[in-house]
């Protein structure tokens, strides 16, 4: 394709379509609903909504004309949607020697390329604050040692740390405290901030206790053993996970049995519906539900010889919406702590907008309303509902996203994790949001002091995140150097990531829901 085959007036029309339903988009929500947003966030409510609308398109032929002219902006469209378009129309106005449409001049003109950039920037120190490096933050997961190591935390913070995570589903408040003393002591010696980033632990389903008996040479803890064909039954009540009875042939006679954290999911499992335990580990699906128990056919684990299930595993629902309520009691038990302690709190397993709203008004009821919230987005629910989780979050002056990126890929399926991913990315942007890239980076080198070629090409793509979260592990001040160095190098090279601009299910599912296209 030419410049002379592309159809000027053709593609002014194309984009003028896409334009106008923009601005009905946005016009469709009365002055009400920006009214009940902080209003720092209210030009980034718009351009979301704005880019939400932009993406309901299949924009892709569009622009592979506009890049054969040499206007490929509108993959660089995510922080100033409407103006980027108002501005590719004024040129191809002006190519085409005609005057603009009447409705083309009507709008005013709000967030433009700086704008939008500088937006997302004092987002992102409102929660980070200022940045020591050029490119993104670095978070790390506490051990439980750094309660009783301070030069270990000091090592941390030395290395680079400029969030220190403490995962408040281990330990107690003493033990915590000891973390954040050891915390500031080591950022005061090195003149340098490091912020505390304090996770609710939600209500997180995981595999009950397994007879002690069962446990194998490696000492691991005891274990049961699952192969695909076989079966499970997981009990609504607590039992003692056992391995399965089997035949002289070795065939399962009597399947092994396990117990969960959370038999509320009674109410929402259905037959069909798949499920994981450990990460992914093994797989199944749920073949049989009784008020008592369930069963499970295996369809994932290790070939051959089976993979082996042990106690407080996660376990994930992907296909079942669950209706466990967004905040425990031990959430709300903690998080008079966690609001006096923390600089930023994460905000496990949310999924509807209301789940915001209820931590958003907890906060205020301790007076600590302006904590930042952190939403992470591990559940397909959560991703399916993103654009309302990031409006609702807008009440807000401050929060961030963190991409959670184990759960997730479960929940979306490991083919999938890689677009989600992108998608969340555009929509944060869209929204000025900060994120958090977190999940298994540099995860080799943590544990074993040496890192994949794999890994090192994730970390690279990480520097799209404002953030980037390290786990623990025995190698975790190397992999802190490590991080910053890729981290200096690729930010030379790249900001953030544009794509193809097919339509996305998110956005269209977004006005479904709360409009008619």
């Amino acid at each position: 394709m030419t410049n002379e085959q592309v159809d000027i007036k053709s593609l002014i029309g194309k984009l003028e379509k896409v334009r106008n339903f923009i601005i009905e988009q946005e016009r469709s929500f009365p002055d009400s609903f920006f009214d009940q947003v902080h209003p720092t966030n209210e030009k980034s409510a718009r351009n979301l909504i704005n880019y939400l609308a932009m993406r309901s398109f299949d924009l892709r032929p569009v622009q592979e004309e506009l890049t054969t002219l040499g206007l490929s902006s509108l993959s660089h469209a995510e922080r100033f949607t409407r103006v980027n378009i108002d501005n590719i129309l004024h040129i191809l106005y002006k190519i085409s020697g005609e005057k603009p449409s009447g409705i083309y001049p009507d709008t005013p003109l709000t967030l433009n390329y700086p704008a939008g950039r500088k937006l997302l920037n004092k987002n992102t120190e409102a929660i980070f604050g200022p940045s020591r490096r050029s490119g993104s933050r670095i978070m790390v997961t506490m051990p439980l040692e750094a309660a009783d190591d301070p030069q270990l935390v000091e090592k941390l913070v030395g290395a680079g740390m400029d969030v220190a995570r403490i995962n408040c589903s281990h330990a107690d408040e003493d033990t915590w405290g000891k973390m954040i003393n050891n915390i500031r002591k080591a950022a005061k010696k090195h003149e340098r901030p490091c912020l505390i980033y304090m996770d609710l632990p939600g209500p997180k389903l995981r595999t009950g206790p397994i007879n002690p008996q069962l446990e194998g040479k490696k000492s691991k803890g005891a274990a049961i053993r699952l192969s695909v064909g076989e079966k499970l039954h997981i009990y609504r009540k607590a039992v003692t996970g056992d391995a399965a009875k089997l035949d002289g042939q070795g065939k399962q006679v009597k399947p092994a049995q396990i117990s969960t954290t959370l038999p509320e999911i009674w109410e929402d499992v259905q037959m069909g519906h798949s499920i994981f335990f450990d990460d992914g580990k093994i797989g199944g699906e749920i073949t049989e539900i009784s008020k008592d128990r369930m069963e499970v056919l295996i369809t994932r684990a290790r070939p051959g010889k089976g993979t082996n299930l042990r106690s407080d595993k996660g376990i994930n629902l992907p296909e079942t919406d669950l209706s466990l309520p967004p905040l425990t009691e031990y959430d709300l038990k903690i998080l008079p702590f966690i609001s006096r302690n923390a600089d930023m709190v994460g905000y496990s397993f949310v999924r509807k907008p209301s789940d915001v709203h209820q931590l958003q008004e907890e906060l205020r009821k301790l007076h600590k309303d302006e904590l930042p919230i952190i939403l992470k987005i591990e559940t397909r629910e959560a991703f399916r509902n993103l654009p309302e989780l990031l409006l609702e979050s807008m009440r807000s002056s401050r929060f961030g996203v963190m991409l959670a990126r184990g759960d997730l890929a479960i929940e979306v399926g490991f083919a999938r994790i890689a677009e989600v991913q992108e998608q969340i990315l555009w929509l944060c942007d869209a929204a000025h949001v900060p994120i958090i890239w977190a999940t298994q980076v540099l995860e080799n080198l943590l544990k074993e002091g040496l890192a994949s070629r794999a890994e090192i090409t994730d970390a690279a793509m990480s520097v799209r995140a404002e953030c980037v979260m390290l786990n623990k592990g025995p190698f975790i001040r190397e992999a802190v150097e490590t991080l910053a160095n890729i981290d200096e190098r690729m930010i030379k090279h790249m900001f953030k990531k544009h794509g193809a601009l097919r339509p996305l299910n998110v956005a269209t599912g977004f006005f479904k829901k709360n409009r008619i296209r």
